[in-house]
């Protein structure tokens, strides 16, 4: 028997509303495959920053793919930064700075609209908190000068809430420093341009300057006597008074301060 009309439109409607086939997955383009092998050898070391790469025609050689498809994967590399194409001498394997990385992760932020105060605070007290426990073991002379230097310069600026912004920023970079280890300095500026939005909205409150000065130098005293302890004491009672200081802003600045 054939099917009626009202036997063909049930089977559209219960195919619609509850489907049947499973979508089928694309297979990646070759030149994303290529691209997939480039970056796993860059992983491991088998290229590393500056290696200059095998021509177009080797790579396609090796790779039993075509040069168009080798120019495409090297295109989308360098798009990313990863490969560095300079003029008569080919691809070469870039070298990743620290400024690059940081610049990723605030695009990354800004992307993603409006900025989460409540999670960038929650990333901000694990990574400062460690900060000034290891700032408090390892610095040495010149850090604790550095650091100095920098709350005298923050204190210096009268009522330019642009300059203090900027400095109380950089007493924190200053105490990253302080741990001698890198990786803090290049984690904590990932998430800098926030923080100094963050800065202007709270620095602008009377008052607000003078007390960020008094915290900072609080911590500066307890890392300059090596003091683990009291260093995450006071970064602790720092970082609890910003985040009161913001939440006491009127919702329309820290929504301003959150989209600049």
């Amino acid at each position: 028997m054939s099917p009626t009309n009202d036997d063909r439109q049930s089977g559209v409607r219960a195919l619609g509303s509850d489907p049947v086939f499973a979508p089928i997955a694309r297979s990646p383009r070759l030149s994303d495959k290529v691209v997939a092998q480039l970056l796993a050898s860059i992983k491991s070391g088998q290229l590393t920053a500056g290696s200059r790469l095998p021509s177009e025609r080797e790579l396609g050689e090796q790779f039993g793919v075509s040069r168009t498809v080798i120019r495409e994967a090297i295109s989308s590399l360098a798009a990313r930064g990863v490969i560095e194409v300079r003029s008569g001498s080919g691809g070469h394997v870039a070298a990743v700075n620290a400024a690059q990385v940081s610049e990723q992760m605030s695009l990354f932020l800004r992307g993603r609209g409006l900025i989460d105060y409540a999670k960038i605070h929650e990333v901000r007290t694990t990574l400062e908190i460690r900060t000034a426990r290891l700032a408090a073991e390892r610095a040495t002379e010149d850090d604790i000068r550095e650091l100095h230097e920098s709350c005298d310069r923050m204190e210096g600026v009268g009522n330019d809430v642009e300059k203090a912004s900027v400095e109380d920023v950089e007493f924190h970079r200053a105490l990253a420093r302080a741990t001698h280890n890198e990786l803090f300095l290049v984690m904590l500026d990932s998430i800098g341009d926030v923080l100094l939005e963050i800065r202007r909205a709270t620095l602008g409150v009377p008052g607000r300057l003078q007390e960020g000065v008094a915290f900072h130098r609080r911590i500066l005293e307890r890392v300059a006597a090596h003091d683990v302890e009291g260093a995450d004491a006071a970064m602790r009672e720092h970082l609890a008074d910003a985040d009161a200081a913001w939440e006491g802003l009127p919702a329309d600045e820290r929504a301003a301060a959150g989209a600049a």
